[in-house]
C-alpha cells in the first residue's frame, strides 16, 4: 500500500469526482483510477461504487477512506515534528472557526504567527457541528466554537474568553440612553438578529425565553457582516457579541448598550480532537492561547467602544 493511493482516496472523498480529484493530486485521471483499483486488489474489498461518474463508497470504502486520513494526519504529524525538531515548525495549521468567532481569530493567529513564521494559516468559517466532523474526519486541525454549550462530542478544549452581549440600536431608540437593558425589553424593537440555524442565535434565543419572551425579528441573516449592513440603515435594532467590535466597532447614528448578564455564560475556545500524540502545530497553537489574554484584549475594545474619548 501506497501513500500516494490513500492520497488519492481522499482527494476523491474530498472532491466526489474524479476528474477534479485527479486535478488536486496533478495526475492523469487514468493514473488516480489505476492507483484506487491497486488500493481494491491489495484490500481486497471494493471501495468505489462505480458507474459512468462517481457515485459514491461501498460501506467498506468508506471505512478505508476514514483510515486513509488517519494514516495521512499522522504522516503529516511525523513530519512536523521532525521539522520541529530540525529547527522549527512549518506546514499548514487548518483552523476552522464559527462566523461569530472569526473576527477574534486575529488575536491568536497572530502571535502564533510571529512566533512560527514558517507556517501557514489556513483559516475558514464553519459550522459548529460541521467542525467537530471535520475535526474527526481528519479535515482540520483546530476549531474555535463555543465550548460549553450544545455538546461537542469526543473532543478537547481550550477556553479563550467569555462571549459578552451588548444592544446595538438606534440612537432615537428608546433604550439607547439607558446604562443597562434587560432581554425582555429588548423583544419590543424591530431585531435583524442571526439566522437560527447559527449556535449564537439559539444562544440569544433560550436568554429570551429565560427572560420570558420570545422574538421574531424583522430580518434573519447567517453572516455577521451582513447583519451589519442592515443595521447600518439605522431601521433595526441587533444584540451583538462583542467579539465583533473589533472589526465592525459601533456604526454611525448607532449607541451601545450593555445587555444584563444571562443566566447562563458561553465561552469561545479551541476545540481539538482527542487524541494522542496531538499535532505539533496545534500544541503549538494552544501554547500561545495559555500565554495571550483575549478575554482581556477583547473587554479593552468594548470599554473603548462603550467609553469613546472626548475631543475638545
Amino acid at each position: 500500500m501506497l501513500l500516494r493511493q490513500l492520497e488519492y482516496l481522499t482527494a476523491l472523498a474530498r472532491e466526489r469526482h474524479f476528474a477534479r480529484a485527479a486535478e488536486a493530486c496533478h495526475v492523469s485521471q487514468p493514473s488516480l483510477s489505476a492507483g484506487i483499483r491497486t488500493l481494491e486488489r491489495e484490500l481486497k474489498v471494493m471501495i468505489v461504487r462505480r458507474g459512468r461518474r462517481f457515485e459514491g463508497f461501498t460501506p467498506e470504502g468508506e471505512r478505508v477512506v476514514m483510515w486513509a486520513r488517519r494514516i495521512l494526519a499522522e504522516r503529516d504529524a511525523l513530519r512536523d515534528d521532525l521539522a520541529a525538531m530540525d529547527g522549527g515548525l512549518t506546514g499548514v495549521l487548518r483552523v476552522g472557526a464559527i462566523p461569530t468567532a472569526l473576527t477574534a481569530a486575529q488575536l491568536l493567529t497572530t502571535p502564533f504567527f510571529d512566533q512560527h513564521r514558517q507556517v501557514r494559516i489556513s483559516l475558514e468559517s464553519v459550522s459548529s457541528r460541521e467542525m467537530v466532523h471535520r475535526l474527526a474526519e481528519f479535515d482540520l486541525d483546530v476549531g474555535m466554537s463555543y465550548v460549553d454549550g450544545e455538546p461537542l462530542g469526543n473532543v478537547r478544549t481550550v477556553p479563550l474568553y467569555r462571549e459578552r452581549y451588548l444592544l446595538l440600536t438606534p440612537k432615537d431608540c428608546e433604550l439607547a440612553d439607558r446604562e443597562r437593558v434587560g432581554w425582555a425589553e429588548v423583544a419590543g424593537v424591530p431585531l435583524c438578529l442571526l439566522s437560527p440555524v447559527m449556535q449564537n442565535r439559539r444562544i440569544l434565543d433560550r436568554n429570551f425565553a429565560d427572560a420570558g419572551v420570545s422574538v421574531s425579528p424583522s430580518v434573519e441573516t447567517d453572516t455577521v457582516s451582513a447583519l451589519y449592513s442592515h443595521l447600518g440603515t439605522k431601521r433595526w435594532s441587533s444584540v451583538i457579541a462583542h467579539a465583533w467590535l473589533g472589526l465592525f466597532g459601533v456604526p454611525e447614528g448607532m449607541r451601545l448598550v450593555p445587555m444584563e448578564r444571562p443566566a447562563r455564560n458561553h465561552h469561545i475556545g479551541l476545540v481539538l480532537a482527542d487524541r494522542d500524540p496531538g499535532l505539533s502545530l496545534v500544541r503549538a497553537l494552544v501554547d500561545v492561547a495559555h500565554r495571550v489574554d483575549m478575554g482581556t484584549a477583547l473587554d479593552d475594545i468594548l470599554r473603548r467602544h462603550l467609553h469613546p474619548p472626548v475631543h475638545r
